[in-house]
Order: C-alpha cells, then sequence, then structure tokens
C-alpha cells in the first residue's frame, strides 16, 4: 500500500517565495523529488499576483496575498474532486489548529477560532487572521495551499502570527506534517477494512 507522503523543504531565499506558480500538479515530484498523495512544507515570503490567484472572491475584490514569512503547505490528492480537497483542506486546517493548541500548552494565553478553512488568533486589541488557503483541482489530481504567519510584517490586513504564539516555525511545519500524513494513512486504511452492503 502507498503511503501518503511528507516532507519539509529547505528552500533557499530565492527559491522560498510562495507566489502560487507552485499550486501545479506534480509540484512535490517535479521539483522535489516526493511521488504520489503528498503534503510538503516550507518557510518563506508570500506575494501572489493576480495572475496567479485562484480564488475568484479574491480575484472580485482585488485583494492583496502577501506576508514577509510564512510557512507553507502544498497538499496534492491523486483523482480527488473538488469537493474532496475543499474537505481535505478543512482537514487541513483543524489538523493546524490542534497543533498550535497543543504547543501552546495546557493553559494557552490565545484563543484559536477556525471558520472554514482560515484561523483567526484572538489578540488583546482584536482578532488577526492567522492564515491563508485555497482548493483548487487539476486534471489530474485535488491541489492545496494552506500557509500560516510566522510574522505579521507584509501583510496587507490585520492579522496574528507564530511569533505572536511563541510557536517556532518549522516545528510547527513538522507536527503538521505528521499529523495530516497519519490522518491519510489512516483514512486510506479504513477504506480497505470494509465490507460492501446490499
Amino acid at each position: 500500500m502507498t503511503s501518503f507522503q511528507a516532507k519539509f523543504l529547505n528552500l533557499t531565499d530565492e527559491k522560498s517565495e510562495y507566489d502560487g506558480t507552485q499550486l501545479k500538479s506534480l509540484f512535490a515530484y517535479l521539483d522535489h523529488g516526493v511521488l504520489g498523495d503528498s503534503i510538503v512544507a516550507w518557510i518563506g515570503p508570500c506575494n501572489v499576483s493576480f495572475e496567479h490567484m485562484v480564488d475568484g472572491e479574491d480575484l472580485r475584490d482585488q485583494s492583496e496575498i502577501r506576508g514577509s514569512r510564512m510557512v507553507h503547505f502544498i497538499v496534492e490528492k491523486f483523482a480527488a474532486s473538488l469537493s474532496e480537497t475543499v474537505a481535505l483542506q478543512r482537514l487541513l486546517s483543524s489538523i493546524a489548529k490542534d497543533v498550535l493548541l497543543e504547543k501552546m500548552g495546557p493553559q494557552p494565553r490565545f484563543s484559536i477560532r477556525r471558520s472554514g478553512d482560515d484561523l483567526y488568533v484572538a489578540l488583546s486589541d482584536g482578532e488577526g487572521k492567522l492564515s491563508i488557503s485555497i482548493a483548487t483541482v487539476s486534471p489530474v489530481s485535488g491541489l492545496i495551499h494552506f500557509a500560516v504567519n510566522v510574522s505579521n510584517e507584509g501583510t496587507p490586513v490585520k492579522t496574528a502570527a507564530l511569533e505572536d504564539l511563541r510557536i517556532p516555525g518549522e516545528a510547527f511545519a513538522e507536527a503538521v506534517l505528521r499529523d495530516f500524513s497519519l490522518e491519510m494513512n489512516s483514512v486510506s486504511e479504513a477504506t480497505r477494512k470494509v465490507k460492501w452492503v446490499r
């Protein structure tokens, strides 16, 4: 049985910016040698041009998507429908929230709220948006980009960041990679141990 692959990418500064072109089929395989259903992560800036923006709402509103330093995740699930991919996107957001709460310990200094695929943090001066995300499909796979702010610098809206929560970016990334891949492998296993019904 082929397992769901997970890998943290140590990218050079000039290759670490997420600009939207990474959201394509076989990105993990052709660029980083990760074959099959996968989740990869890295840390770098974000600056998505309107040319490479996938979200129709952001395009209509001409919303800027940028930040100086984020943890980026790209998920690829082969033969997945758009509905399945959106469900996986929300699963990934939920797992990220669980990891954050776990990293903050039994008495967290901040509360975190999930709304759809977005995460928000209640700060002393109001709520800050912690994450960005989009799900789409290619002819061969479902694709997700999910990213969490490491820093609040360079963001066009009020945000929260891992720096506010005092959580190191790489440790957060590694935990999400582990938990999401374990969940996906568990889902795959669950489909192989049930009988069909009449």
